[in-house]
């Protein structure tokens, strides 16, 4: 189970449930999670949400917590039991990676892992870990390698790298309605983010390029920050493209996502430094082959409306 509640940097004066899930960047910054009928009046109370809309993100919010409490789950990608196991470490992230109705791991790096492992003669064991430990599970042994839509870019130094098999965004999404309409438009504003992803480091870069932010709210639990943008708690939040995306398929959130990207990024497949048994550069072999027998763009395709866009790991590089 992921271990939440230990985030030295979360101040004390934050409500229950973003204590439970992550830190914030502003010790004043204090917010309802979930509107009741009874809302208490000051500048940080969200004013005139109607009950469809809180019903709809208290839901979300549950779901998301829900698959925090599923995280000991275990899958086992591929069915022949007798190939040795290679185990991945993963978070909840669709549609990359999720629990379907039974309980179960899926989505497209699911997959994906099973027939590259299977070629590479493995079965892939899929297990949910804390998402903050994962540097930490990979060196020690506990899993074999890190697969979870993780970006390359910045973190090359840090493991072996199989990949990239695929390209995604990382971008800032924001509600339909409001006025942000460009990068620059998020100084003084609030921005939800995963802790220890690639757009918390981005923001808390100091990077002339970043715009002055005024709160950054990093969260242990991925999902919980898109729930914070459908209930008007945040003006922003910044992930990969594909996973806000299925976000608002499966909520009808209404979002509309800025089109300057934060990053365009490889993400790919992440083994131990310490590692010496060769997988990284096995895998990345197999990528290549899965990408010219087309099998990787049939999987892609499973969970992306475009899937060729996805596949574009070549343009990377130039």
């Amino acid at each position: 189970m992921r271990n939440k509640g230990k985030f030295p940097s979360a101040p004390t004066a934050e409500i229950s449930v973003v204590q439970e899930c992550g830190s914030v960047y502003n010790e004043e910054w204090i917010v309802p999670i979930c509107g009741t009928d009874n809302e208490q009046e000051g500048e940080n109370t969200i004013i005139g949400m109607n009950r469809h809309k809180r019903v709809r993100c208290a839901l979300a919010l549950l779901t998301m917590l829900t698959a925090g409490l599923l995280s000991g789950c275990v899958s086992d990608a591929a069915s022949d039991s007798t190939l040795p196991t290679i185990t991945v470490g993963s978070d909840t992230y669709p549609p990359y990676v999720y629990m379907d109705n039974n309980g179960d791991i899926t989505g497209l790096d699911v997959d994906i892992a099973e027939e590259a492992f299977r070629r590479m003669g493995y079965r892939a064991k899929f297990t949910t870990i804390d998402w903050e430990q994962k540097t930490k599970l990979v060196d020690n042994g506990e899993i074999d390698c890190i697969w979870d839509c993780f970006s390359m870019d910045g973190r090359e130094n840090d493991y072996q790298w199989a990949g990239p098999y695929l390209v995604s965004r990382q971008v800032i999404a924001v509600s339909a309605q409001s006025g942000i309409e460009r990068m620059s438009d998020l100084a003084g504003k609030t921005i939800a983010v995963q802790s220890t992803g690639k757009p918390e480091a981005i923001f808390l870069s100091g990077d002339e390029n970043v715009p002055a932010f005024r709160n950054i709210i990093s969260l242990a639990d991925r999902g919980v920050q898109y729930a914070m943008l459908d209930c008007g708690y945040v003006d922003a939040v910044a992930a990969h493209e594909e996973a806000i995306r299925q976000y608002m398929k499966d909520y009808g959130a209404n979002f509309r996502i800025l089109d300057e990207p934060l990053l365009t990024t490889g993400i790919g497949v992440a083994f131990s430094k310490n590692d010496t048994r060769g997988l990284a550069a096995q895998l990345t072999e197999v990528f290549a082959q899965m990408r010219e027998d087309g099998s990787m763009e049939q999987l892609v395709g499973k969970y992306l409306e475009v899937p060729a866009h996805s596949l574009e790991v070549e343009q990377l590089e130039q």
